[in-house]
């Protein structure tokens, strides 16, 4: 799963993938979602939320209605969800460390790590999530070098977000 895919489709239209989120060799989530753009290292895609009911992590609360549009990279050990209302206002970032991304046709591929960040959408909370799971898991043992990059891209995650401004990529200039 760490392979970078060779799919550079740059397509705008209505593309879809199914994302599928795999977790210690099993499938946790599969769901459908638009790509919005694909620049052979960026998938971008955007999908309501795909859970049944309400999430409330305390922080922050997923609902039905809520709108995700989430940066994949083939060359980045994590992927940075953009959480909106169903009106379009910006709760936050979502951050999952995971290995790159795989895009075969129709499925994008991630392989979550365990850890996670929270970016408040005025950038005033930044919580790092499940840093017990990670080391519950083993991974360091296991893995010792794909432990190490997922710490490394917490860390980024977080200098990231307490930089201020986006965690999303910014949008190719118009016209490209």
């Amino acid at each position: 799963m760490s392979e970078t895919s060779a799919d550079t489709s740059t397509d705008t239209s209505a593309d879809r993938v199914d994302v599928i989120l795999m977790k210690a060799g099993r499938t946790k989530i599969r769901y459908p979602a638009e790509v919005v753009t694909d620049d052979g290292t960026v998938v971008t895609v955007r999908a309501p939320w795909a859970a049944d009911g309400v999430r409330d992590f305390g922080f922050v609360r997923f609902e039905p209605g809520d709108v995700f549009t989430e940066h994949y990279w083939r060359d980045r050990w994590y992927a940075v969800k953009e959480v909106r209302t169903s009106t379009g206002v910006l709760k936050g970032w979502y951050c999952d460390v995971t290995r790159p991304a795989v895009r075969d046709g129709a499925t994008l591929t991630v392989e979550d790590l365990d850890l996670d960040l929270w970016c408040s959408a005025n950038g005033e909370t930044v919580i790092r999530l499940d840093e017990d799971e990670f080391t519950e898991s083993g991974l360091a043992d296991r893995d010792p070098a794909a432990a190490e990059a997922a710490l490394a891209a917490l860390d980024e995650l977080e200098r990231l977000a307490r930089g201020g401004g986006s965690l999303s990529p910014a949008p190719p200039p118009s016209g490209v």
